[in-house]
């Protein structure tokens, strides 16, 4: 007898298209609950995606097995992906995320630095394509405050041309 050996979750004819996001898990973590009969694993998975063009997003997915989490927070990550503003290969200007307990400071590098970061925040900056930049993890080294507090730094950066029209001037005069 002849067995269907095509054991994933897909419908027939759809077909799993490449995604345009990179995708990285920053950081997995099992945690227990203790029941009578023992404890039980559950695991949380935080996740970056980015196009590597200025388009970033995370998320945090939950679930009794590993790859379900991280396939959970893939998808929460693609849910909140973000535009952020990139001159060149680095950032506009020096800017500080923060969230809860985690601070981040984030600088300008000139080309050729390569980004000086750690784990959390090195995942958030290479997935939105950003190759030259300093950052310094200030207060908390928790991964999920450390990633949302590098999305506010980086969700804040402003250009000159962005600047000048919120201001109704032009980019020459708010550059001085």
């Amino acid at each position: 007898m002849a067995y269907n050996d095509n054991r994933n979750n897909r419908r027939r004819g759809e077909e799993e298209a490449p995604s345009e996001f990179s995708e990285k898990v920053v950081a997995l973590n099992r945690v227990s609950k203790t029941v009578k009969g023992g404890r039980i694993f559950k695991f949380a998975a935080l996740c970056v995606v980015g196009d590597g063009k200025g388009r970033v997003g995370y998320g945090l997915g939950k679930a009794g097995e590993v790859s379900e989490a991280i396939r959970k927070g893939i998808e929460d990550a693609k849910k909140h992906v973000v535009t952020i503003t990139v001159q060149g290969t680095t950032i506009p200007h020096e800017v500080t995320g923060l969230f809860g307990a985690g601070k981040v400071l984030l600088k300008p590098a000139p080309p050729g630095t390569g980004v000086i970061a750690g784990g959390a925040v090195r995942a958030v900056v290479e997935a939105a394509g950003i190759r030259d930049v300093y950052t310094k993890c200030l207060r908390s080294n928790n991964p999920q405050n450390v990633v949302a507090a590098t999305m506010v730094g980086l969700r804040s950066l402003r250009n000159a041309r962005q600047v000048a029209a919120y201001r109704g001037k032009t980019a020459e005069e708010v550059r001085g």
